[in-house]
């Protein structure tokens, strides 16, 4: 929509990213109040998501390295960045921290594996909120864009020169609605919260992928695009962690 810096070497794109992963680590210190964490906790989570921030920054870059190395046999860094990739970097590089870490900060009352359960649900609150401001960055960016159209909901791209579906726009708009319900639940005592966000958002992005006509590159599996081939895992593993979850709890309360 309007891909050009706003000073030079830093765009719309940079500044939704940007406000994205602040708004992530502001909404974790705002719930960890309101849930009343320990500030050893707190900060160990903080500290975690730090961690997890920049590894994710890589692995998003990685992935989409690899995307295209799949599809045209070179492999090239700076091509763009993926969502699940900076995703997986991250959560791996989150649980690493905290749990090192975390053996030394709370190694009297393992307070952060009792806090675990409730911090993966804060989590896809402060992951649907950055990724639905991401979004709009790249709605001004102009990639992740839909098929073109002369709809009346159509935007204009700069770089594309016509009008396109605003996929970025509808994803955006469903997860901050998403984050919202997760706000709503997790404030309000409700567990598993966190495979409601993965189940959820894998059925969404699987098929919101088929509006997409920007060149995502290939997957292992013919017939699906990268991301619907992630949405697949991501809905899997929301299933399993929620009856898995369900089965823990019940033997802690025998």
């Amino acid at each position: 929509m309007y891909p050009n810096d706003i000073f030079p070497g830093f765009d719309f794109y940079a500044l939704f990213y940007l406000c994205g992963l602040l708004s992530a680590i502001l909404i974790l210190r705002i719930m960890g109040d309101k849930l009343g964490w320990e500030a050893k906790v707190y900060n160990l989570a903080l500290g975690s998501t730090v961690a997890a921030i920049a590894v994710g920054y890589v692995s998003s870059i990685l992935t989409q390295s690899v995307y295209d190395w799949i599809e045209t046999g070179t492999f090239r860094l700076g091509t763009g960045m993926t969502f699940y990739g900076g995703l997986a970097g991250g959560i791996l590089s989150f649980l690493a921290v905290y749990f090192i870490a975390g053996k030394r900060v709370c190694k009297d009352d393992r307070a952060h594996i009792k806090t675990l359960p409730q911090l993966a649900d804060v989590a896809a609150c402060c992951v649907s909120f950055a990724h639905a401001t991401g979004r709009i960055g790249c709605l001004f960016a102009g990639c992740c864009h839909g098929a073109r159209t002369d709809a009346w909901y159509g935007i204009y791209h700069v770089n594309l020169g016509y009008k396109a579906v605003p996929t970025q726009l509808f994803e955006s708009l469903f997860l901050y609605a998403l984050f919202a319900v997760c706000v709503y639940l997790t404030l309000h005592g409700r567990r598993r919260v966190h495979t409601l966000y993965l189940v959820s958002y894998g059925v969404w992005r699987f098929f919101i992928e088929f509006l997409r006509t920007d060149d995502r590159g290939a997957s292992f599996v013919p017939g699906l695009t990268p991301s619907q081939l992630a949405a697949v895992v991501f809905v899997a593993a929301g299933v399993v962690l929620f009856f898995a979850e369900g089965k823990r709890r019940k033997v802690e309360a025998e």
